[in-house]
């Protein structure tokens, strides 16, 4: 692993999403436990429960996310925290939809 500094742009980024594809992200970078990459959803949202706690940090787009039995507004600006496990998904958020996503920590989740 590299020991310089990364600077992740959204252009750079959106550039290696197909725009044909179901699932949209790219992941800029993974070290150790982390993972980043921007997620731009389109249409529907077809994640399934992942593997360590996971942050959204929206920076377009309005609509609703669900978290298990949680259903939450959210607009540019939000982060959303969701532990390891634990389903949940984008609804009704249209085709300008974008987050930064950062997965980090042990399988399973750093726990209570």
């Amino acid at each position: 692993m590299s020991n310089k500094g990364v600077k992740l742009t959204r252009e750079e980024m959106i550039a290696h999403i197909p725009k044909e594809a179901k699932v949209r992200f790219h992941i800029g970078l993974e070290r150790g436990s982390l993972k980043v990459e921007l997620y731009v959803p389109r249409g529907e949202d077809l994640q399934k429960p992942h593997e360590q706690d996971e942050c959204y940090i929206v920076t377009r787009g309005n609509g609703q996310f669900v978290m298990g039995e949680e259903t939450v507004d959210f607009k540019p600006g939000d982060f959303l925290f969701v532990p390891a496990g634990i389903p949940h998904r984008f609804i009704n958020f249209g085709d300008e939809m974008e987050a930064w996503v950062i997965f980090y920590g042990p399988l399973g989740g750093e726990g209570k």
